[in-house]
């Protein structure tokens, strides 16, 4: 069975500083939200921060960007990305883009128990990113 084709976009490698600024500054209010206990913020901001990390990660690595309306596609164009514990950081980003419904759309508020699993989730995604550009 052959895999279904990701759609994606080729983008300049250097433009990685665009998507990881972008993170940063959705981590930064992230964590404001947070100390505000303003819980739906957390979330949607974490969900974004996770998308931007991975944006981060697919153009500073493969020169792409998917161009999927399913973020979750994006996940399996994040195990092409040559780097330790890629599989785990994919599970983590899925785990976190799964929640974006449940923040956004559904009829139930989001809680601090919500809001403290995704930012947890979403903070070791987010140094995973930053490491890896380390090496």
């Amino acid at each position: 069975m052959t895999p279904k084709k990701i759609k994606t976009i080729a983008v300049e490698k250097s433009d990685y500083k665009v998507y990881l600024k972008k993170a940063k500054d959705l981590h930064d209010i992230m964590i404001s939200a947070r100390d505000s206990e303003n819980w739906t913020a957390v979330g949607l901001n974490a969900v974004h921060c996770a998308i931007s990390c991975c944006d981060t990660m697919l153009t500073f690595h493969l020169g792409i960007r998917s161009a999927e309306e399913d973020h979750t596609q994006a996940a399996d164009l994040l195990l092409r990305v040559p780097r330790e514990n890629v599989k785990s950081a994919a599970s983590s980003f899925k785990r976190i883009i799964a929640k974006k419904n449940l923040i956004a759309h559904e009829n139930r508020e989001f809680y601090k128990g919500d809001a403290d699993d995704i930012l947890k989730i979403t903070e070791r995604f987010y140094k995973w990113v930053y490491s890896s550009l380390q090496d």
